[in-house]
């Protein structure tokens, strides 16, 4: 399985909320992103359901200024790009 394949499916969370921010920011952002903001994207699906949408809604801060970068550029994306219909995840 190749790393983007890997990583999109990484994205299916099962929350239909976060698959859209998710997979939206996959499809638009991350292959211009930066080699560092792409390891930090990986590290940021290896979280617990309950903390990436408390991190993606805002819930909670973020400390950890690697996953506090690309979490904005995914709150970002989510404002300046078009994503496929949440009904179509």
């Amino acid at each position: 399985m190749s790393q983007l394949n890997k990583l999109r499916w990484q994205c299916r969370r099962g929350l239909k909320e976060l698959d859209y921010l998710l997979v939206n920011y996959l499809e638009y952002q991350y292959p211009t992103a930066s080699v560092a903001e792409q390891q930090n994207f990986s590290r940021l699906l290896e979280l617990e359901d309950d903390v990436l949408q408390a991190y993606l809604l805002g819930d909670s801060l973020v400390e950890d200024a690697g996953l506090a970068e690309v979490v904005r550029a995914v709150r970002q994306g989510l404002q300046t790009n078009m994503a496929a219909p949440i009904d179509a995840l």
